[in-house]
């Protein structure tokens, strides 16, 4: 559609400009937004069923290594996939909200191949407990102060897909975390 325009500087003189249809534009804007749209949900569903079978591999490398060895007791919280072992329950306080700080020390392993990937010996950092992986947040407060648990977590409550090169962790990898509570601050 062509449009006349006055000019001032064109003494008045009338123009054909190119301004096309205003529902032209609109419809043009609305095929790329279902484009892009469209787009993002197949990425999204692909990328559920990529989590969803990490996550089921995930579980089987616990459950096994779990009837592999038949002398830990473990137990599982809730549906997280996430197992515990308290090796000492530890005594005090056990109220832990997500502001509450707590002294530790661990060790972190790879689950599948044993290879410690985090240690701390005479050091004890602190953190906040809203600060820490899933699965301390969720395993730290099943033990008290000087209590000792062992956490089993799948890569979903630990580090995920993301790799870790500077402390040497692939990624999607299965992690075992003993870890010594050794003061809670709330």
């Amino acid at each position: 559609m062509l449009k006349s325009v006055k000019l001032p500087f064109l003494n008045y003189k009338r123009i054909n400009l190119p301004f096309g249809n205003v529902m032209n534009r609109a419809a043009i804007i609305i095929l790329f937004l279902c484009a892009a749209l469209t787009a993002c949900k197949k990425s999204t569903e692909s990328g559920l069923a990529g989590y969803k079978a990490q996550a089921t591999i995930d579980d089987n490398i616990i459950t096994n290594y779990l009837k592999d060895n038949p002398t830990l007791v473990a137990k599982k919280i809730d549906t997280s996939g996430v197992y515990y072992i308290v090796e000492q329950p530890g005594s005090g306080s056990d109220l832990f909200t997500n502001s509450t700080s707590v002294t530790v020390g661990y060790t972190g392993k790879v689950l599948t191949t044993g290879k410690i990937f985090a240690q701390t010996e005479n050091f004890h950092p602190s953190f906040s407990l809203q600060t820490v992986i899933l699965g301390w947040k969720i395993g730290i407060p099943k033990i008290k102060k000087g209590g000792i648990v062992r956490l089993l977590m799948p890569s979903r409550y630990a580090y995920g897909p993301a790799p870790q090169p500077q402390i040497g962790l692939p990624a999607n990898a299965v992690l075992d975390f003993t870890i010594t509570l050794y003061d809670i601050v709330n």
